[in-house]
């Protein structure tokens, strides 16, 4: 059976189909286009949302009316549909968070906190002395720093901070102190100017470890005559290097949440195949109820002009007495349920075309252009004579290849394991070693005390001071290890189970749908044989009724039958016209269906995933 309109609207359809629509503008934000030094820390302009259908729905309206074939229906629904855009982000997205996870440190959102503090250095005027000294309230103190309560919501370790840092704090100060005890300091109100400068650059390592080389420089002035160096200038270079020895060592547990967003980023293009698939299965069954619709009003107009052309004969029947006017009554009953059909079938028509309308186009209805045309199908739906023969475990294992919901389960399976790596990680101790390195200097301007001066080695300013920091005058070398254990381990062992139980069920969900295919594809190629066989008894049926009606309407105008045989063989060639109509589309949508469950659907169609991703298709 040919189902559809006419060819002269297939016919103009083609003319068009040619048509090079203009690419719309893209949703990759841009990034920003400045100074080495400027660039990391100027944000990237992200497009706003796109509002507007393609050019090619304008391109297919003709004289009020849009002309659709089931390519351009789908071809519309791909460049403009709202929820295929909304997919669209998210590839984007997860390039950013593979970004994010590469530089490595805690989850977004988990807060940190520095203090920088007015300090002088062990061993410099009075309350360095005293603080070397280990008496009074000496040279750190001040320090002011809050941790808060900030909380980590991260099982496993976690991944250093992999992009390199730079410090630096200055802190300027005047202080007065005053002296209790002025046997030190010879005076009662110690008054202090201080510049502390601090600058270092901090490296981490995905193997589980950092790296930190900090430089400082400080800077006193005071008024105690006691002071051999005054001013004096301080300064130090050290480098720190700490590494974990079993909880959070090792490339796999650094990486796993690269890895993860890597997989995700992956996943991302499995996931936008699936809303495609979906998107053009949702289009081409309305396509099609659309196209049906269309078909019924034509069946139903046609059963109301019968109607009234026997309405209009058996009046003139009645006026010239060979009639009853009981049939004449009962002639006119059946035009006003053929009316009330009619309307019914209209209004299904004007539903099925806002539906479709509102697939098409991101604004629906709402746009002008598209409110006021009407749409016509211009495909055609064709049934062979013969039966398909399905080869049922070859539609199984092509959908096992096939299916994106299915590859997607596979690898959020492969992102669990990955992800568990790190409570695996966690219910070892912790245990971490480390080493410093420091070169320290000191100089400033000799004043004698007690009739001695000082050092010489010790005056000068920061050159003097600088020199013997690089000069390692003054070395200092720590290292160690620092080891933790909790005993019962209960959070990294509840961790660890949980998260395994979670990855079994998962696992057991994946099995149940793969086994799930074989009976939905089984179920799908009996509900498509039915379909077929419910089509041919429904068309057998429809040609049956016909003849029927052609010889009970011979058999009224030679007085041999009544109207109401006439009428009653008027509505089962209705009834059947509607029941084939109902058969074709039901046969159509367990093509539709079947395709989607073997997952060939975006296949079938000719579309291309890339074109469908950029939101222009070339077809």
């Amino acid at each position: 059976m040919t189902f559809g309109v006419r060819r002269r609207a297939t016919a103009i359809a083609a003319c068009f189909s040619q048509v090079i629509f203009a690419q719309q503008a893209g949703i990759n934000p841009v990034r920003p286009v400045a100074p080495l030094y400027k660039r990391p820390y100027t944000e990237a302009t992200v497009p706003p949302i796109r509002l507007g259908n393609s050019d090619r729905l304008q391109s297919l309206i003709r004289a009020g009316k849009l002309y659709l074939s089931p390519h351009d229906a789908i071809a519309l629904a791909l460049e403009n549909n709202i929820d295929i855009e909304v997919a669209r982000y998210n590839p984007v997205m997860l390039e950013w968070r593979l970004e994010r996870s590469q530089a490595g440190g805690a989850l977004p959102g988990v807060p940190s906190g520095a203090s920088q503090a007015s300090s002088v250095t062990s061993g410099q005027g009075v309350q360095g002395s005293q603080a070397a000294a280990g008496v009074g309230g000496g040279g750190n103190a001040g320090s002011g720093g809050n941790a808060g309560n900030a909380t980590v919501s991260q099982i496993g370790p976690v991944t250093q901070t992999l992009d390199p840092s730079i410090q630096e704090a200055s802190t300027f100060a005047h202080r007065t102190t005053p002296q209790a005890n002025s046997t030190q300091s010879a005076t009662t109100a110690l008054i202090d100017d201080s510049r502390n400068h601090s600058a270092n650059f901090q490296q981490g390592f995905v193997t589980g470890g950092s790296a930190t080389l900090t430089f400082k420089d400080s800077y006193l002035k005071e008024n105690s005559p006691t002071d051999a160096l005054n001013p004096s200038v301080a300064q130090s270079l050290s480098l720190s290097v700490n590494h974990n020895l079993l909880r959070g060592f090792g490339i796999a547990v650094g990486e796993r949440n690269i890895t993860v967003a890597r997989n995700n980023l992956a996943m991302s293009d499995l996931q936008f195949h699936t809303t495609v698939a979906r998107t053009i299965a949702t289009v081409l069954n309305s396509y099609w109820s659309l196209a049906n619709a269309y078909e019924d009003v034509t069946s139903k107009q046609s059963a109301f002009d019968t109607a009234q052309q026997f309405v209009t004969d058996n009046q003139k029947r009645v006026d010239l007495g060979d009639l009853a006017a009981i049939d004449l009554i009962t002639s006119k009953n059946q035009l006003a349920t053929s009316k009330l059909a009619l309307v019914n079938s209209q209004t299904s028509l004007a539903q099925g075309e806002l539906q479709l309308k509102n697939l098409i186009s991101r604004t629906g209805t709402a746009d002008p252009v598209l409110a006021g045309v009407s749409i016509v199908p211009t495909g055609t739906i064709s049934i062979s004579d013969t039966d398909e023969t399905f080869d049922i475990k070859a539609l199984v294992a092509k959908a096992y290849a096939n299916r994106s919901d299915l590859k997607t389960d596979e690898l959020d399976l492969k992102n669990t394991e990955i992800s568990n790596l790190g409570t695996r990680n966690g219910l070892l101790p912790s245990a971490q070693v480390f080493a410093t390195v420091t070169n320290s200097g000191l100089a400033g301007a000799p004043h004698a005390v007690s009739g001695q001066l000082p050092d010489a080695f010790l005056i000068g300013g920061a050159g003097t001071a600088l020199r013997q920091v690089f000069g390692r005058d003054y070395p200092t070398q720590s290292a160690g290890i620092f080891a933790s254990a909790s005993i019962g381990n209960r959070a990294a062992q509840a961790d660890f189970g949980i998260d395994q139980l979670q990855y079994r069920q998962s696992q057991l969900t994946t099995a149940a749908t793969r086994n799930q295919v074989e009976v939905d594809v089984t179920n799908s190629v009996v509900a498509l044989r039915q379909a077929r066989a419910r089509y041919q008894a429904a068309h057998a049926n429809l040609i049956l009724q016909q003849q029927l009606l052609e010889a009970e309407q011979k058999k009224f105008q030679l007085g041999e039958s009544t109207a109401y045989n006439v009428i009653q063989q008027q509505r089962d060639l209705a009834a059947a016209k509607a029941s084939e109509l109902s058969a074709t589309v039901s046969y159509q949508s367990g093509r539709i269906n079947l395709d989607s469950i073997t997952g060939t659907i975006v296949e079938t169609n000719d579309i291309v995933l890339s074109e469908a991703k950029a939101g222009h298709l070339s077809r």
